[in-house]
């Protein structure tokens, strides 16, 4: 479902040529559920804008649900649903349902099979109390279950989420992972994690990819990254100790 052979980025930045990601590889096939990890600056969100076509790779080739992102951008918009933690796809001084109709105008999703999901993931995902209310006036946590919805209206086959539970609070976490697990589980989504919450990995995530300075550091399960360090019992100790100790898990120099 997403493939990534030697891409690579570069930008210039005070005229020298930074590179953000480099010869990066990774296949995700249909259903996976994939968490993405990485420090910041390790190039986690430039390797999700190249996969979704809002930044074109310099090196190296991707392809996401058959299609090539930067190039067909509009047909893998179809195809995809993308949700950034930290920006809302929603309109803010609209009510939340007034946004969803907007989206399905966007798609272009019949009115039928429209209702029918926002039926079902206003069930999910518990937001009847709040869909006349404009989104500005929504909490972080309802916000974030709007933007989920928005993502999964028009039915896409892979999800991206960059920092979906970032700043909420243990409640609406946790509806959050229990929503992308069974998203996951009974309809087969391909879901495409990164974050800083390693217990939203731990939760919800059988593969791990690791980047660091641009590289895949790490591709595994999450029970072959716990064994890379003998004794430790968790995702966020073993990776705080793989970069406290300046190496990757494989034991070569960053």
């Amino acid at each position: 479902m997403i493939e990534a052979a030697g891409l690579g980025r570069a930008f210039k930045v005070r005229g020298r040529v930074v590179h953000a990601v480099r010869d990066l590889s990774f296949r995700i096939e249909a259903g996976e559920f994939v968490g993405c990890l990485g420090p910041n600056g390790a190039g986690k969100s430039t390797t999700i804008k190249m996969l979704t076509g809002i930044l074109s790779p310099t090196s190296g080739r991707v392809t996401v649900a058959g299609l090539d992102p930067t190039r067909r951008r509009t047909a893998l918009a179809r195809r995809i649903g993308v949700v950034f933690g930290q920006r809302t796809t929603l309109w803010w001084d609209l009510p939340l349902r007034d946004s969803f109709e907007l989206i399905r105008l966007l798609y272009k999703v019949d009115r039928k099979p429209f209702r029918e999901r926002l039926d079902e993931l206003t069930t999910l995902l518990d937001m009847a109390g709040f869909l006349t209310t404009p989104v500005r006036q929504l909490s972080l946590g309802q916000r974030m279950r709007g933007d989920l919805a928005a993502a999964l209206l028009h039915d896409p086959a892979v999800l991206v989420l960059d920092e979906p539970t970032i700043g909420l609070d243990i409640v609406s976490k946790a509806g959050v992972r229990d929503f992308l697990r069974r998203r996951n589980a009974e309809y087969g989504t391909t879901v495409l994690l990164t974050t800083h919450d390693l217990g939203d990995v731990e939760r919800l995530c059988r593969r791990v990819l690791l980047i660091d300075h641009g590289r895949l550091a790490f591709d595994g399960t999450v029970g072959e990254l716990l064994a890379t360090v003998p004794g430790e019992t968790s995702i966020e100790d073993v990776v705080a100790h793989l970069y406290r100790n300046g190496a990757s898990p494989t034991g070569e120099p960053r």
